[in-house]
């Protein structure tokens, strides 16, 4: 992979704000949206207590502030699945809904690994929802925050998980997919935590998400221990490279998108991309407190809120995600 800092070679348009009612979800973290067909949203997302997950369903990006919240599934009293349920996201694949999620055992709350529902039904807020059981990535070690897109006739998977060699907490890894819930080698590393920004508190790359636009393939990422350091990252690669080549990927060498004390904005991170209600203004859902001083610690300190801000494209056609500007 290529060191780059392609992020910063052109300066952006200017950016506007939108009257977007932040936070659209207080208490919620790792954030989801999903925009259906008939331009319905569909938001998910971890609650502090980690043992359920939830759905709304909204006309709009505000509306999904008030709009009622359905549990669709909740963690087993034991085994597998029985505790740390984190950061859902929901997908359409084939007409078919799908929801992965990470989890651990109640008696081995760190054995973290990757999980799959799946419901037929039109609406996911309706029918049911079945599990597929653990999704593979070809190794046991930690693992979480899959996510999937499709490019070029192809279904490809990134996610999270620690090395065999447990040399760090998380990379990103990338395979392409079998099946909704199967992947095939080979997988390939696109992103290790070894820059300095990268591995406060933890080394980690985790919450990959895929935003195609200008002749690019981007994915976005976030960095370090999830209080006031947690920090967003860019991967790029062109449209028509073999993403299955390391090589045809490069990685900024800076963040694009960190706590700025100044806006009261701490430990943003673990984003989704949306589109608004015009059907073309790309949107970035993302994750941040209002506050450095954590109450208790990342994962007790229930206020990492979900938020939304337009993204603006720079003359090189990088996305520029308004580092200075409030939401």
């Amino acid at each position: 992979m290529a060191g780059c800092a392609g992020p910063d070679d052109s300066s952006s348009v200017e950016i506007k704000n939108t009257d977007y009612n932040n936070p659209i979800a207080p208490q919620r973290a790792d954030p989801w949206v999903y925009k259906d067909t008939d331009d319905t949203y569909y938001f998910i997302a971890s609650v502090p207590e980690f043992d359920r997950i939830i759905l709304r369903q909204s006309d709009t990006i505000n509306g999904i502030k008030t709009a009622e919240e359905k549990v669709v599934w909740r963690k087993h009293a034991s085994g597998p699945m029985s505790y740390h349920i984190w950061a859902p996201e929901l997908h359409k694949i084939d007409g078919k809904w799908y929801i992965y999620f990470a989890a651990a055992k109640a008696e081995d709350i760190w054995h973290i690994r990757m999980y799959a529902l799946s419901n037929d039904s039109a609406n996911p807020m309706e029918g049911e929802w079945v599990e597929e059981g653990q999704v593979d990535s070809g190794w046991e070690s930690f693992a979480l925050d899959a996510t999937t897109f499709t490019h070029k006739g192809k279904r490809y998977k990134i996610w999270a998980q620690q090395d065999r060699d447990a040399s760090y907490n998380t990379a990103l890894w990338m395979a392409e997919m079998t099946s909704p819930t199967s992947i095939k080698q080979p997988v390939i590393q696109l992103t290790k935590p070894e820059l300095p920004w990268e591995i406060i508190g933890y080394k980690v790359n985790e919450g990959p998400a895929v935003l195609i636009r200008n002749g690019k393939v981007f994915v976005t990422y976030s960095a370090s221990a999830t209080d006031h350091n947690y920090t967003m990252g860019l991967l790029w690669a062109d449209v028509d490279a073999d993403l299955m080549d390391p090589a045809s990927w490069s990685k900024s060498q800076e963040p694009v998108f960190s706590s700025n004390p100044d806006l009261k904005r701490y430990g943003p991170g673990h984003n989704s991309f949306t589109v608004a209600e015009d059907g073309k203004t790309d949107l970035m859902i993302y994750h941040a407190r209002t506050y450095k001083e954590l109450i208790g610690n990342p994962l007790t300190d229930p206020n990492r809120d979900a938020r939304v801000r337009v993204i603006k494209w720079k003359d090189n056609g990088f996305p520029d995600f308004g580092q200075t500007l409030a939401d």
